[in-house]
């Protein structure tokens, strides 16, 4: 091997151990920014848990009340109001307030510092990118930020409340009491928010899978009758096993499942055009 093809070969290797330097940093960063949010959320545990986590729980909460002003408003009558959720959490473990109050705290620290984690992933893939791509990929931090918290208040406000109010107040028979675990509960909270805060993400997805040809606009109209198919899985899914719950997360993703369409149209028209 010459000289010129061992100086070749040693730059290239440099590069590459900068690249994991540089990816190293940026896991570091984004570690550091989720742990911290993680420590405050835990240090104002009450507030959270209180205020947020088991706001759902009590018949005053904005969903509740919202559903109860509708039913006035458009049936003149309280068929929708919720006036008592009658289940009592418990638990039974010995660390099982300690174990929930890390994973609660954790999962905050993860979705309020969603937007600087992927700002810094962001930072990584970009200087890869050619000029024009970059151009085209301007703002992708802040709509991928803006779906997922989109997602998160959908989650929390719409599909949290009603798989609450459904299972934790069904009943097979009046002789058995509902007593849910803390940490079922939390599940469902966290399960459903963090589902529909993904699922939110899909136009994102659209864009880059049309950018490396993956989708077109004409393969997701031809296959739109499997599309939503697919959705309607999705929604029995993530929601309690009711229709209503079901159709009002179908809704929004067949809204976002079109929104797409346009997307992946619009990537290939500027790709034409180029």
């Amino acid at each position: 091997m010459s000289n010129s093809q061992q100086n070749q070969k040693d730059q290239a290797e440099m590069s590459f151990l900068d690249h994991l330097e540089a990816l190293r940093w940026h896991l570091v960063r984004s570690v550091i920014a989720v742990i911290s949010v993680a420590i405050l959320a835990f240090v104002y545990s009450r507030f959270i848990f209180d205020r947020i986590i088991l706001a759902p729980k009590n018949p005053d909460f904005w969903t509740y009340k919202f559903l109860c002003d509708l039913s006035t408003f458009i049936f003149n009558s309280d068929e929708l109001c919720i006036k008592k959720i009658s289940f009592t959490l418990i638990n039974i473990d010995m660390s099982g307030q300690f174990t929930t109050d890390i994973t609660v705290s954790a999962i905050t620290g993860l979705v309020v510092a969603f937007p600087y984690v992927f700002w810094e992933i962001w930072s990584f893939i970009k200087p890869a990118l050619h000029p024009g791509e970059k151009r085209h990929t301007r703002g992708i931090v802040f709509f991928t930020s803006l779906l997922f918290i989109l997602g998160i208040l959908f989650g929390y406000f719409i599909i949290a409340p009603l798989s609450i109010n459904f299972l934790g107040t069904y009943q097979v028979s009046e002789q058995v009491a509902n007593q849910i675990g803390l940490g079922s509960f939390i599940s469902t909270i966290t399960t459903t928010t963090l589902a529909t805060g993904l699922v939110f993400e899909l136009p994102i997805v659209v864009y880059f899978l049309t950018k490396i040809g993956v989708l077109t606009p004409g393969f997701m109209r031809v296959y739109r009758k499997h599309a939503v198919v697919l959705i309607l899985i999705l929604a029995a899914i993530i929601t309690p096993p009711d229709v209503t719950s079901q159709i009002l997360v179908t809704i929004p993703i067949l809204f976002l499942y079109e929104i797409s369409i346009f997307i992946s149209a619009f990537v290939i028209k500027k790709a034409s055009a180029k």
